[in-house]
C-alpha cells in the first residue's frame, strides 16, 4: 500500500499521515478523516516540561509523605528496582524474540515463578495477569474450567465473606457465578457456622483474605478449608495482604488450591496511577493443568516457553505479563531474602503500634490483634459533627495522605490504616499525634476541620455541584 503524507493548513504544521488507499476503498469513514488545523498550542519544550513538573509537585507521593492506605501496601520502592528495569536488555526486548534470543528475560521469569512458588507453597504459577483483580479473575476462570472438566457444572455458587475485597464478587460474577454472602462474627472473622448452613453441592468455592479485610487473621482458617474440600469445592486464597504473613506462613498450609498476589503491591514495585501491575496466580498439582499458557519451563540446558498444557484457560493477557513490574518484583525479592520474613513482622509491629495508640480517642469495633493493618471508626466524631471524610481531608494538611475510608462496608465511617515496614517511629509518631490532633479539634471546633483542605493546591470543594455538575472542559 501507498502511504502519503499531507500538512493541515494553518500555522501549527501539524502533520497528517493516513493511507489513500483505505481512504479510497471507503475503510475509514469520509467524516472521521481531519483535514483542518487542531489547533495544538504554541509551546516550547521547556514551557512544557514546567508544565508537566507543576502538575509532579501537586501530586502526592510516599517520596513526599506518609501513605497508610490500607489494603493497598503502599511501601516504599527501592530506585535500584527502576534502575534494573531499565536496563537496555530488558526494556528493549521484543516479546515477539525467539526463545535462544530472551534467555536472560526467562530465566528471570522462571525464577520469579520458582520464588512464589516457595512463598505460597503452590505448585505452579502463571505471570500473566496484569493487577490484582485480573489475578482474581483468572483463579475464578480456572477453577470455572476445572469443574467443567469433571462434569460438575452445576457448582454456580461462590462463598464470599462480608468483610472480603470489592473485586471478589465481581470477580467470580463475571465468570458467571453466583455470589453467597457469609456473615462474619463478633470478632470480625467468618462465622463458622453460618458457613455451613450455606454448603451443598452447588458451591463450587469460597473466596478468601487472610488475614481478612479487617486486619484480622482467621485463626479458624483449617476448619473453613477443611469444610469447603469435604464439600467437593475448592478454596481461593486473596494475596492481597500477603505482606502481613510472608515468610511465616502461607496459603497452602491454610489449605488453599488458589492464590494470586498482588507483585505491586507486596514485592515493591509502583502502582500508583491505576498501574502499572501484576497479579500472577499460584495453583496447586490438581489445578496446574488449566493455567494460561504459556509457563516458563527449565529442561535442564535452555528456558523456554511451555504453550502445551491440557486444559488451559487461554491467554489472559497479551505476550506474558507486565514484564517491567517482574523484574522489580525479582529484584525486589532478591534484595531482601530472608529479610521478606522482617518486613512483614515489622508492617504488623507498625500497625498495631498506631492502633494501641488511636483505640479509645477513635472507636475500634474489632479489639483485636491486628496483622499489618487495622479499620478504627470516625463514628464518635461524626456525632461531633465530622464525618470520616471530613478527617480524611484535615489530614492532607498535614503531609500525610489519607487512609482508605469506607471500606471495609461492615464498619461504619471506616478508616483502614496499613503503614506497611517502610515508616520509622518518628513518621508513626507524627501521625498518630496528627490523629489525635483532629480529633481534639473535632471536640472544640469542628467547623475549622470542615474547611479542610486548606493548604492543598486545590481547596475544598463543592462536592455535591462536582457531582451533579462537573465542569470538564478544557482551560486553555
Amino acid at each position: 500500500m501507498k502511504t502519503i503524507f499531507e500538512k493541515t493548513s494553518g500555522v501549527d504544521g501539524v502533520g497528517i499521515c493516513y493511507d489513500d488507499e483505505l481512504k479510497l476503498n471507503g475503510v475509514i469513514p469520509k467524516e472521521l478523516l481531519r483535514n483542518d488545523n487542531i489547533g495544538l498550542p504554541q509551546l516550547s519544550e521547556l514551557e512544557v516540561m514546567r508544565h508537566y513538573k507543576e502538575l509532579s509537585d501537586r501530586n502526592f507521593c510516599i517520596e513526599k509523605g506518609f501513605y497508610p492506605l490500607g489494603s493497598c501496601t503502599m511501601k516504599y520502592n527501592p530506585k535500584v528496582n527502576e534502575l534494573l528495569a531499565s536496563l537496555e536488555n530488558f526494556c528493549n526486548l521484543h516479546p515477539a524474540q525467539s526463545d535462544s534470543d530472551s534467555q536472560g528475560a526467562l530465566e528471570l521469569m522462571y525464577k520469579l515463578q520458582e520464588s512464589l512458588k516457595y512463598l505460597t507453597g503452590m505448585d505452579e504459577v502463571t505471570l500473566q495477569p496484569a493487577a490484582g483483580a485480573h489475578g482474581e479473575l483468572t483463579g475464578m476462570m480456572i477453577i470455572k474450567k476445572y469443574f467443567e472438566t469433571k462434569s460438575e457444572t452445576n457448582r454456580k455458587k461462590v462463598i464470599v465473606p462480608d468483610s472480603a475485597h470489592g473485586t471478589n464478587p465481581a470477580s467470580a460474577k463475571m465468570c458467571g457465578f453466583d455470589i453467597v454472602e457469609v456473615k462474619s462474627n463478633a470478632k470480625g472473622q467468618v462465622d463458622i457456622e453460618a458457613l455451613k448452613s450455606l454448603l451443598d453441592s452447588d458451591v463450587a468455592a469460597i473466596m478468601m483474605t487472610n488475614p481478612n479485610t479487617l486486619g484480622i487473621f482467621e485463626e479458624h482458617v483449617l476448619e473453613i478449608t477443611d469444610l469447603m474440600h469435604k464439600n467437593g469445592s475448592l478454596c481461593y486464597y486473596d494475596g492481597a495482604n500477603f505482606n502481613a504473613i510472608m515468610g511465616w506462613t502461607n496459603p497452602r498450609i491454610m489449605g488453599f488450591d488458589v492464590v494470586h498476589l498482588n507483585l505491586h503491591k507486596t514485592f515493591s514495585t509502583p502502582h500508583g496511577g491505576g498501574g502499572p501491575g501484576a497479579g500472577p496466580v499460584c495453583v496447586t498439582e490438581q489445578l496446574k493443568e488449566f493455567l494460561p499458557a504459556p509457563i516458563v519451563k527449565f529442561d535442564g540446558k535452555n528456558y523456554i516457553r511451555e504453550y502445551n498444557i491440557q486444559h488451559s484457560i487461554g491467554k489472559v493477557r497479551s505476550f506474558y505479563g507486565n514484564f517491567g513490574v517482574l523484574v522489580r518484583a525479582y529484584a525486589y525479592i532478591l534484595m531482601m531474602g530472608k529479610n521478606l520474613k522482617l518486613a512483614s513482622a515489622d508492617a504488623v509491629l507498625n500497625a498495631n503500634y498506631i492502633k494501641e495508640k488511636l483505640k479509645g480517642v477513635y472507636d475500634l469495633p474489632y479489639d483485636e490483634p491486628c496483622m499489618h493493618e487495622f479499620v478504627i471508626s470516625g463514628e464518635k466524631q461524626h456525632q461531633q459533627g465530622v464525618s470520616t471524610l471530613g478527617i480524611a481531608k484535615r489530614l492532607m494538611d498535614s503531609n500525610c495522605h489519607p487512609p482508605t475510608i469506607y471500606f471495609p462496608l461492615i464498619v461504619h465511617e471506616a478508616i483502614m490504616i496499613e503503614p506497611t515496614e517502610s515508616e520509622s517511629k518518628e513518621v508513626l509518631d507524627n501521625f498518630i499525634d496528627i490523629m489525635l490532633k483532629i480529633a481534639k479539634e473535632i471536640e472544640e471546633n469542628p467547623e475549622e476541620v470542615l474547611k479542610s483542605p486548606q493548604k492543598t493546591p486545590i481547596k475544598k470543594v463543592d462536592e455535591t455541584l462536582a457531582a451533579r455538575k462537573p465542569d470538564l472542559a478544557e482551560k486553555v
